[in-house]
């Protein structure tokens, strides 16, 4: 049984930083590629980044130079940290862990940027 708990989520000024941490229970998290999605008010559920289970990146062009994702296996940790923030990343942020065509889900952290 996986489970997600997202932490970090908050306020923010416009050209601030926040760091979001997804932490992972299981023993399939140093082989599942790890994930943050996130959903803005009235808008579709949209990918921010994915990091692979060895290592790779991958980013939205909205967050590429801006935001970076990390994981460490050994404490079954994923991070976010958001820089450079803009009011258009007002979201609620989900961590994912995708693994063998099944994406499992974190409840979310709301995170709010203020102009």
């Amino acid at each position: 049984q996986v489970q997600l708990v997202e932490s970090g989520g908050g306020l923010v000024q416009a050209g601030g930083s926040l760091r979001l941490s997804c932490a992972a229970s299981g023993s399939i998290f140093s082989i599942s590629d790890m994930g943050w999605y996130r959903q803005a008010p009235g808008k579709q559920r949209e990918l921010v980044t994915i990091i692979t289970s060895a290592g790779s990146t991958n980013y939205a062009d909205s967050v590429k130079g801006r935001f970076i994702i990390s994981r460490d296996n050994a404490k079954n940790t994923v991070v976010l940290q958001m820089n450079s923030m803009k009011p258009e990343d007002t979201a609620v942020y989900y961590c994912t862990l995708f693994h063998r065509g099944i994406t499992y889900w974190g409840n979310g952290t709301l995170v709010t940027v203020s102009s």
